[in-house]
């Protein structure tokens, strides 16, 4: 286990090693040369959100900001929140280039409510790979529903902790649980010195501290905290090849198990209002 004081100074160096290769990688150029572009992540989700326009609405671990900009576009008033200060740089020059008016704000997730006040906003989103990075699901839960007005709604997809709690891929394709599946104090190291983008070279911080939560363990949190559940979807497919060669991309960069993928819940969509 590591220890969990330094779990946001690891984390963070992490993050900022990955940020130049984020860059070059996520095809930002796409979202500068078509006005209409959305992030993959954004696009399947689209017949959930529903119309957004007109919204006050905050993107926690926003990173560059792609899905960030993405709602922008559907018509939302967005900011992004973000611990690191190099995403941030690429995500407001992004917002500039398609000229989207997005405010950016760097801080932890549980500063978020220092820093942006209490019940701003009708949406909270939160994308693929966040939770992972939080060791309290309580805390994580709490700074939701603060940030939240009565009546508004938290919308997240998000990888699914079966997903989380399996091994490395392996060669012979077997897919085995191996990490805890439940939120662990301290959480687990992890050591990659590659980023989900192709890139060459290394991180120069390629060590993370990742965190757990199961899927009960999250949706009792929001229900402590003032939060109705009214939507939750699992699916089988995930943006970015978790498993190596025992995936295959499906279609519009979603990938699941390329035998018998009903196997395994990749990630999962939640809605949840806060109650007056």
């Amino acid at each position: 286990m590591a220890d969990s004081s330094d779990y946001l100074a690891v984390n963070h160096s992490n993050w900022e090693s990955r940020v130049g290769f984020h860059e070059q990688g996520y095809g930002l150029d796409t979202y500068r040369n078509d006005e209409f572009a959305l992030s993959g992540v954004v696009q399947f989700d689209l017949p959930r959100l529903g119309d957004i326009s007109g919204l006050t609405a905050v993107h926690l671990q926003c990173h560059i900001g792609t899905d960030t900009l993405s709602l922008s576009r559907l018509g939302a008033s967005m900011t992004g929140l973000d611990f690191s200060a190099s995403a941030l740089d690429v995500a407001k020059r992004l917002a500039d280039d398609c000229g989207q008016s997005i405010d950016y704000v760097e801080a932890d997730v549980y500063s978020a409510v220092d820093v942006l006040g209490v019940g701003r906003f009708d949406l909270v989103y939160t994308g693929i790979g966040a939770l992972c990075w939080l060791p309290s699901i309580g805390q994580w839960a709490q700074t939701v529903s603060s940030l939240l007005k009565p009546g508004g709604r938290l919308f997240i997809r998000e990888g699914h902790p079966v997903l989380w709690s399996l091994c490395d891929p392996r060669e012979d394709e077997l897919v085995v649980i191996d990490f805890h599946y439940f939120e662990q104090p301290g959480g687990q190291l992890f050591s990659d010195p590659k980023t989900y983008v192709d890139h060459d070279g290394e991180l120069a911080s390629p060590t993370i501290v990742h965190f757990n939560h199961g899927l009960a363990e999250i949706i009792t949190a929001l229900m402590d905290n003032g939060m109705q559940l009214t939507a939750i979807e699992e699916h089988q497919t995930v943006p970015w090849n978790a498993l190596g060669a025992a995936m295959e991309m499906v279609a519009d960069g979603e990938y699941q198990l390329r035998t018998r993928p009903e196997r395994l819940a990749a990630t999962y969509t939640l809605q949840a209002i806060k109650q007056g």
